[in-house]
């Protein structure tokens, strides 16, 4: 399974063109795809009309929507924090330990545009998605 990221989901449904949107478009069809609950309330957080909200999230909804995971995630993620700083990396959103964690502890790989998971790739093993950049 493959987690994208709401920055990947942002660039998609804004019909921006980058490497993950698009390998998102050309693996639809090819991969299972998943999205955790926090990813689904971050994308939808930032859609401005009535409208625009019950379409994204019927499309969103057609994917695996998984629950983040309670008190079991929310301590891993902690612990993953502070091995990630202690080694000098400060991860600036607590949302985006929730997600590397997630993750990492049910062995899905990530589509993201966030240098945030970089040190969950390096340090943690977060398997992340590196879509090819697009040629000019």
């Amino acid at each position: 399974m493959v987690i994208v990221d709401s920055t990947v989901w942002v660039d998609f449904l804004a019909g921006r063109v980058n490497a993950q949107t698009a390998w998102l478009k050309r693996e639809i069809p090819e991969q299972p795809i998943g999205l955790i609950d926090l990813i689904l309330c971050e994308v939808l957080q930032g859609v401005r009309t009535d409208a625009q909200f019950r379409r994204v999230r019927s499309d969103l909804m057609e994917f695996d929507v998984f629950d983040s995971g309670g008190v079991a995630l929310a301590v891993a993620s902690a612990e993953n924090y502070r091995n990630l700083r202690a080694r000098g990396f400060t991860i600036r959103k607590t949302i985006d330990c929730l997600i590397a964690t997630f993750c990492i502890e049910e062995g899905h790989a990530l589509l993201h545009h966030d240098r945030d998971f970089d040190p969950f790739e390096e340090h943690l093993g977060l398997r992340v998605i590196h879509a090819q950049p697009l040629r000019a």
